[in-house]
């Protein structure tokens, strides 16, 4: 089931299609469900830099990333940005304000130019509450953010800035087919230095002694961890350097 329609950013307003079925979270469900999102699907294009929600915000509709990339960030209360977790294509958001009725938790801005499909209200609880398999896609989603956000509550607790950074990597860190430990889509050292609290040159030092000690090898968007264990130790002993 594909949802087609028009986007206004798009100066010659570019008719743009939606294939239902590739996202995850719709992967599997039956036509007639999809054809009930696709006529209700809105679509926007979002520029890199620009807002795509605001935390306290009426949280109206469920939310699809189609393309692009997105970070959530909250503010502490001194005005300072926490980035929080990332959005890669075929993800979902906005799905807590679709089960509580209250305001946005947190804001989206677009990493790079976004392609957005919101989903309203009535339509996404008719979608949640009557198709099983999403409702278990989201409830194992929230389970999951519960504890991501438990590990970056804990990364935001060390004192030092470099272990910041390195146990951020860490965390990051993924093993991929055949065994290689990557770090796949490597934020930007701005994008981590709001993450762990701390200015992009101290991200950027701290990389650099990962990289001189050959723990870490940069491979284009990704970063190849070389030694495992070394990165698990860098997160627990004092950095060679501070801030």
């Amino acid at each position: 089931m594909a949802a087609g329609t028009d986007t206004n950013a798009a100066p010659s307003r570019q008719v743009v299609t939606v294939h239902l079925q590739k996202i995850p979270l719709l992967a599997g469900v039956d036509s007639d469900t999809l054809a009930k999102v696709a006529a209700a699907l809105q679509l926007r294009a979002v520029e890199r830099g620009h807002h795509v929600l605001h935390k306290g915000s009426a949280g109206e509709h469920l939310m699809f990333l189609l393309s692009g990339r997105l970070q959530a960030v909250d503010l502490t209360e001194d005005g300072r940005e926490i980035g929080l977790n990332f959005l890669t294509t075929g993800d979902y958001f906005g799905e807590l304000s679709i089960f509580d009725n209250l305001p946005r938790s947190a804001t989206v801005v677009a990493c790079e130019n976004s392609l957005i499909a919101s989903l309203p209200r009535s339509q996404a609880q008719a979608l949640i509450y009557h198709t099983p398999v999403v409702a278990e896609r989201l409830l194992k989603r929230m389970a999951s953010s519960i504890r991501t956000a438990a590990s970056y509550r804990t990364i935001l607790g060390i004192p030092n800035a470099f272990q910041r950074v390195f146990a951020l990597l860490q965390q990051y860190a993924k093993i991929a087919p055949g065994g290689l430990v990557v770090i796949e889509k490597m934020p930007t050292q701005q994008e981590i230095a709001i993450m762990v609290n701390t200015s992009r040159e101290t991200v950027s030092r701290a990389i650099h002694i990962l990289l001189q000690k050959g723990v870490v090898e940069k491979d284009m968007r990704r970063l190849i961890v070389r030694q495992p264990d070394a990165l698990r130790k860098a997160v627990t002993n004092e950095a060679d350097s501070t801030e």
